[in-house]
């Protein structure tokens, strides 16, 4: 690991050092591209070709979607490997934005072709960027600085800012103006990101300069070369089955891709928790701390299938069965997906204070028992959407306070169950594999949007109030159940429970 960056007297970004203003713009840019390009994503696909769309039913175009938001989770893993051991996590970030630009601006081309090209290079590029921009954010600070979790509170803060907003100008852009246009913002934006970036990388000054080093410079030589092999023949195998598809020769759908990439999700998450459970050399300790990753892995997997469908089955909602108007002025139903980001930004504060507050009289909730909390609330959002579906089934347009509501709901059950989730993970890992236990944090959520993309698919071929009325009932019971099981959890890791006053 690279050692952290000396600069203990820096002070000029808010008190921080000033790289951290770099990673922040870095960020703020990235999830700008991002969540711009998402919220336009699964509406552009579903849209008739008269209106300039590709003309997928919901049921494909769930299914490409979801795979699409996986992987970007997934690549998180390689692309931090990729950092550690030959580039460095700077040149990591430098690459990637560079890709997921590239991605863009593919995909502000009208064909197919490029749409797919696009899709394939913002993966790519977001697993080399997301993780590794956080790694240098640490490495800023020397292990004694207290600023670090304060750094990372500001950085967060350019997450929220850039997802804020992304849909408001993307958004507005692809749908009045022209889809591409809108997606071709998200790639300006992030080559904005990439120039300021490069620009600011003396304020960074080591942080993240080199990979780890290796045990020799004849293995560094060698695992270079063998990772050159891989990517040669991935590349090659992947241009192959492109033309393959392109010509006919090989009749394989995107939904089969879809269908392929689910499975392989699924046999990726079989075979990691099979090994973690059946491997030995644990004490009984860590077994008891491996059961309860598993229950939490299980309910972050749930909490974000239902979270995360604000880009696929809330965004259809909003578009086709939503008054999109305001004070008399309408409105692009994209701008829905600013709301989450602005009630983080408005209740994280509220929501330290209260987490802090409780704990000073010990009554602060257990990690599983917020875990709980998330899902019983991401689960009422869509619960109070069954009424409103009804009206829309019958041809009527909804208020927009109710989505407003639901994303609310939302951000609550985030905020319950997000900020706890790394450090579930760091805790209750056995020492050996902290870094591969911090790695099924990720999973988790790269599994939750799959599932969370194959739920839109039913959005045509299954009514509306049951639709919202399963997901609802789903995450609500799967809260209720783990709430039964905090007690259980409690002795597993001989977690306190809490006080209670009389």
């Amino acid at each position: 690991m690279a050692t952290p960056n000396q600069t203990p007297l820096d002070h000029a970004f808010f008190g921080h050092p000033r790289g951290l203003s770099t990673l922040f713009f870095t960020e703020m840019w990235e999830r700008f591209s991002y969540y711009g390009m998402r919220a336009l994503l699964l509406l552009y696909m579903t849209a008739p070709l008269s209106a300039g769309g590709l003309g997928f039913d919901a049921a494909q175009g769930g299914a490409i979607y979801g795979l699409y938001t996986s992987m970007v989770y997934m690549m998180a893993l390689p692309g931090g490997w990729v950092a550690d051991r030959l580039i460095g996590q700077r040149r990591a970030v430098l690459y990637g934005g560079i890709f997921i630009a590239s991605g863009h601006f593919s995909m502000a081309i009208p064909s197919l072709a490029t749409f797919y090209l696009g899709l394939f290079l913002i993966v790519i590029g977001t697993g080399l960027l997301k993780g590794n921009v956080s790694v240098i954010v640490g490495q800023l600070y020397t292990p004694e600085d207290t600023r670090r979790d304060a750094g990372y509170s500001i950085f967060y803060m350019g997450i929220n800012l850039g997802a804020f907003i992304a849909p408001l100008i993307c958004g507005y852009l692809g749908q009045e103006v022209s889809w591409h246009l809108g997606f071709g913002a998200a790639g300006v934006g992030m080559a904005l990101g990439v120039v300021q970036y490069v620009l600011g990388g003396a304020s960074l000054g080591t942080a993240g300069l080199e990979p780890a080093p290796a045990a020799s410079p004849a293995a560094f030589t060698a695992l270079k070369a063998s990772a050159t092999r891989w990517t040669v023949g991935l590349v090659v195998a992947l241009a192959a089955l492109a033309a393959g598809m392109y010509t006919g020769v090989l009749p394989i759908t995107a939904l089969q891709i879809a269908n392929a990439g689910g499975l392989l999700l699924l046999l990726i998450t079989l075979g990691f928790f099979a090994w973690l459970f059946v491997s030995g050399g644990w004490t009984p300790e860590e077994k008891k701390r491996l059961y309860v990753i598993g229950v939490l892995f299980v309910a972050s997997t749930l909490f974000w299938s239902v979270f995360e469908q604000a880009g696929s089955t809330l965004n259809l909602f909003a578009d086709r069965s939503t008054d999109n108007r305001a004070f008399g002025s309408a409105f692009p139903s994209t701008w829905y997906q600013s709301l989450n980001s602005l009630f983080l930004i408005a209740l994280a504060p509220v929501f330290a204070w209260v987490w802090a507050r409780l704990a000073t009289k010990g009554q602060d909730p257990s990690r599983p028992a917020k875990f709980a909390m998330g899902l019983v609330f991401v689960g009422l959002g869509f619960a109070i959407l069954v009424g409103p579906a009804r009206s829309a089934e019958s041809g009527a347009l909804v208020s927009p306070m109710w989505l407003t509501l639901t994303y609310l709901l939302h951000t609550i059950g985030e905020l319950a169950l997000s900020p706890v989730g790394l450090s579930a993970m760091s805790t209750l890992a056995p020492a050996r594999i902290a870094g591969l236990i911090m790695g099924v944090w990720f999973l988790s959520i790269s599994v939750g949007n799959f599932l969370g993309g194959r739920i839109a698919s039913f959005y045509e071929s299954m009514a509306l109030p049951s639709l919202f009325g399963v997901v609802a009932t789903f995450a609500i019971i799967a809260g209720l159940i783990l709430f039964a099981f905090v007690p259980a959890m409690r002795r597993l890791t001989d977690e306190p429970t809490p006080a209670v006053r009389s």
